[in-house]
């Protein structure tokens, strides 16, 4: 009976965990957004550990945080209103973890549409934030 009741301790307590693990991930994706929108690309680069790698579709691979937040800024030449959507995140342990989603921005040009993708992220815990250590996208759904 003892062995259930422990089994059932670290399920709940694992449980709790990846809960709060979204939750945090979720307001790190907030700040992006709003470092993204307000054009603040030194804010999206810290958001990163410094030595991430992003996939962007169709380009070279783009490592550290600094060439990343270049590389953000870059985009906002074509887009615009990011808009990510967190659809699952897994715990890889206590300091890393792996999220899925979606995305929504708009184009800009004469013809503004919009796009839509998904998503993964691996995320590493450095300190008490955390940072995301691989970013690769596509669109589509």
């Amino acid at each position: 009976m003892r062995r259930v009741a422990l089994a059932m301790a670290f399920i709940v307590g694992s449980i709790a965990s990846a809960s709060a693990q979204k939750a945090e991930i979720e307001a790190v994706n907030a700040k992006w957004t709003e470092f993204f929108n307000k054009g603040d690309f030194a804010g999206v680069a810290s958001l990163y550990t410094a030595d991430a790698t992003a996939f962007p579709p169709g380009s070279a691979m783009v490592h550290g945080d600094t060439a990343i937040g270049a590389m953000w800024k870059s985009m906002t030449e074509q887009v615009s209103d990011p808009k990510l959507v967190t659809l699952d995140v897994k715990p890889l342990g206590p300091s890393a973890a792996r999220e899925i989603g979606t995305f929504s921005l708009k184009t800009k040009g004469s013809t503004p549409q919009e796009v839509t993708g998904k998503y993964v992220v691996v995320w590493e815990k450095v300190g008490n934030d955390w940072k995301l250590a691989a970013d690769i996208w596509n669109d589509g759904r």
